[in-house]
């Protein structure tokens, strides 16, 4: 298996400059994608904007108390580090690596492919 390589899009000079929702969750668009960005223990995740089941908004949920975002709709639960569905329903959310460097805050998409194969 061959590991994953990134493209790092930066998002933000500081995480200070997202408009972050009092739920601590802020959304990006990075090549026409909307990302959604959170923050939770100390560090950050970033996740696809929809809910794979039903294609709710999961930047109007919440993230629980284990790092789970809940969709607003159904109330499934995705982990935020790996996009497993924790509910039990079987659905898995997209999610993007994010690092927070001393020259900004960043979003990684995976290069290659099936798409993007050269």
């Amino acid at each position: 298996m061959r590991d994953k390589k990134y493209k790092w899009h930066k998002i933000a000079e500081s995480p200070e400059e997202l408009n972050w929702a009092a739920n601590g969750m802020a959304t990006v668009e990075i090549k026409g994608k909307s990302i959604c960005i959170a923050r939770f223990e100390a560090s950050f995740f970033g996740f696809s904007c929809k809910c794979p089941h039903a294609g709710g908004p999961l930047s109007e949920g919440y993230i629980d108390a284990i790092g789970n975002v809940v969709c607003p709709l159904h109330r499934y639960k995705f982990s935020i580090k790996n996009g497993r569905n924790t509910s039990g329903e079987g659905y898995a959310l997209k999610t993007y690596p994010a690092e927070c460097r001393p020259d900004g805050l960043f979003i990684g998409l995976e290069e290659g492919g099936l798409l993007n194969w050269l």
